[in-house]
């Protein structure tokens, strides 16, 4: 038998599990509002985390833009390293501050300055940026104030320079003014840093044309082609190039034919795209391919086929040009320099044979026909004052490497070697320049060749060929100027038709006029050798093969003696007046000086003018920190 218990009370239950329930919901509650807090928290630190990382960005992009302005002006690191030697964590150099309103402070300078692999052209400048919230409004970084650091190392180099992917280059308004289809035809690309105007009929263009916007001019350009010229098909192309009667057609970028230059799009189809002609324009491998005309607007495909014939455009991006920068020769001593101390470098060439001339510096030699034999005229590759080079067929002038004249260049005749040759004033061609089939050596070589069907063998081919650069800190002058009239070509050699500009900090340059006198008491477009030498030598201008680069006007009269011109090279100025006396004229770009996407370096580095260039290489966070204060953020 169970006896019976005595009930309990169910009081204390109740209360035991309202205090339970309270307690669950009490801490529910306090773990909700911590969590909250933490994610406002949080969500405030991410916040602050951007904004200061936007400030340490705002630091870098001035401290560079402080270097780069002076060095895109003078093309030289003399400035820079001035600014930056010594610089380090402890002593940084070229130190700027600066605030964003309603965001924060930041503080930036080099800690960094170096020449890495001895490298000549170039600098790596590493910037430290620091930015923080100025809470309590002292101008200074305190213990409580959240901060961001980063690195960030930017490389600065003199870099071969983008003009030289042109057949035609102009620092200003690009025109062709009063040609027809057949009595122009430029086989390569073309680009002005202003506007680009056909006028008065059409010349052939079997290449890009490109224009971009220019502020710095005077009057500003608003980049813009006003109308596409007349262009070829591929088929069209490929018929004349491929006509034996067709003068200079090995001098011709090929005709694009995807049995040998592959599908677009394709690898072996990269190999080639920047040296042959394509004139149906498309969005290849994310970049414009083909013949296009870039402007302010865009780029774009066309079909031109004659001067009268239907014109059709289709936009391929409408991302706008740019202007490319132009290098500089202002400062000689530094082409003196790079004269004195050259040493070819390259022991063998690409198809495996030895570089006779490895090892050697540059020079000029020409023939002496008093001592039967050749000259060297350059001492160290330098000489002081002008010279007169005139090659026979038989006895060429022979180049090795960047030579210097300090005055004037007076030239005409056949060119045997590799080399470029700077002037302190001007480049005067007196008569045709022709590549010799001989090198420098006097070994038989042939002469420049773009035919066939293996790309590998047509650069190691032409590699070992003849190749001249003439680069004029005055003018490159064509023709007898003992001839020149105001109208022909000196009407095109000063104002109004040439323009002044602007510089980077705003200083104005007054446009070129070559006749004014200059201190050696000639004037712009003249030599410092008498006008009667200058007559006894020049002759007609029927054939130009080199790369010609001036600081200011390239022009004169060409073609005078009749039978047309055939330019296989490249010309680069900041004016271009050549007047053309006979026709036709043929425009062949020669793709041994543009840059191979393996070497990232020429097929022949004859030490062309170089530009400047910035790279951003690295970006390093050093770290951010971070105190929450309720009583400075609020609770």
């Amino acid at each position: 038998m169970n006896p019976r218990k005595r009930p309990k009370s169910r009081r204390g239950y109740a209360l035991l599990t309202m205090f339970g329930l309270v307690t669950l919901v009490t801490i529910a509650g306090v773990t909700y509002i911590d969590s909250a807090t933490q994610t406002v928290r949080l969500s405030y630190r991410q916040r602050i985390d951007v904004q200061t990382t936007h400030l340490c960005e705002a630091g870098v992009q001035e401290v560079l833009r402080s270097l780069w302005r002076p060095f895109k002006i003078d093309q030289n690191f003399e400035g820079m390293s001035d600014v930056c030697n010594g610089a380090s964590s402890a002593t940084p150099q070229a130190t700027l501050s600066g605030e964003i309103g309603g965001v924060g402070r930041y503080s930036a300078g080099v800690v960094r300055y170096e020449e890495p692999d001895n490298d000549p052209y170039t600098r790596l400048v590493t910037v430290r940026a620091v930015g923080w919230q100025d809470l309590n409004g002292n101008n200074q970084l305190d213990d409580n104030e959240p901060r961001k650091t980063v690195d960030v190392t930017g490389s600065f180099q003199l870099a071969r320079s983008q003009v030289f992917d042109y057949t035609y280059f102009v620092n200003n308004y690009g025109w062709m003014d009063g040609f027809q289809e057949s009595w122009l035809i430029v086989n390569g690309d073309v680009r002005a840093n202003g506007n680009f105007n056909f006028l008065n009929g059409s010349p052939t263009v079997n290449g890009s044309v490109y224009a971009s916007l220019n502020e710095k001019l005077s009057p500003a350009a608003a980049g813009l082609v006003n109308t596409p010229p007349v262009k070829w098909t591929n088929s069209t192309y490929k018929s004349n190039h491929d006509n034996s009667a067709t003068l200079y057609r090995e001098r011709w970028r090929q005709a694009y034919d995807p049995a040998i230059h592959g599908a677009r799009g394709s690898e072996e189809y990269d190999r080639w795209r920047d040296y042959i002609f394509d004139s149906e324009a498309q969005i290849v491998d994310g970049r414009p391919s083909g013949a296009v005309i870039g402007d302010v607007t865009g780029h774009r495909g066309w079909t031109r086929t004659s001067t009268n014939g239907a014109t059709t455009t289709t936009m391929l991006d409408t991302s706008p040009t740019h202007e490319v920068v132009m290098p500089d020769l202002s400062d000689l001593s530094y082409y003196s320099n790079l004269s004195q101390n050259y040493v070819d470098t390259k022991a063998t060439f690409g198809n495996g044979t030895p570089n006779p001339l490895y090892g050697q510096g540059a020079y000029v030699d020409v023939w002496n026909a008093s001592t039967n034999s050749y000259q060297r005229i350059t001492t160290d590759g330098v000489l002081n004052g002008t010279a007169v080079l005139i090659g026979t067929s038989s006895k060429p002038i022979r180049i090795h490497g960047p030579v210097t004249f300090t005055e004037d260049c007076v030239i005409k005749g056949y060119i045997a070697g590799q080399g470029t040759i700077y002037t302190g004033r001007n480049v005067h061609i007196v008569g045709s320049v022709r590549y010799s089939d001989k090198d420098a050596t006097g070994q038989t070589v042939g002469t420049p060749d773009f035919r066939g069907s293996d790309p590998d063998a047509i650069d190691n081919a032409n590699e070992v060929r003849n190749m001249l650069g003439l680069a004029a800190r005055g003018s490159v002058i064509m023709g007898n100027t003992t001839t020149f009239t105001s109208s022909y070509p000196l009407y095109y050699m000063r104002p109004p038709f040439t323009k002044g500009r602007w510089d980077e900090n705003g200083n104005w340059i007054p446009p070129y006029d070559a006749t004014q006198t200059d201190y050696t008491g000639r004037k712009k477009y003249q030599s410092t050798i008498p006008d009667s030498t200058m007559s006894s030598i020049a002759e007609g201008i029927n054939q130009l093969d080199a790369i010609l680069y001036t600081n200011f006007v390239g022009g004169g009269n060409i073609g005078t003696a009749g039978g047309g011109i055939a330019f296989n090279g490249t010309i680069i100025s900041k004016d271009e007046a050549m007047v053309v006396f006979s026709l036709p004229m043929r425009m062949n770009y020669d793709h041994r000086i543009r840059e191979r996407k393996i070497s990232k370096a020429p097929l022949i580095d004859i030490q062309l003018p170089r530009s400047p260039t910035l790279l951003r290489s690295t970006w390093q966070d050093q770290g951010f920190q971070f105190k929450y204060y309720s009583g400075l953020y609020g609770n």
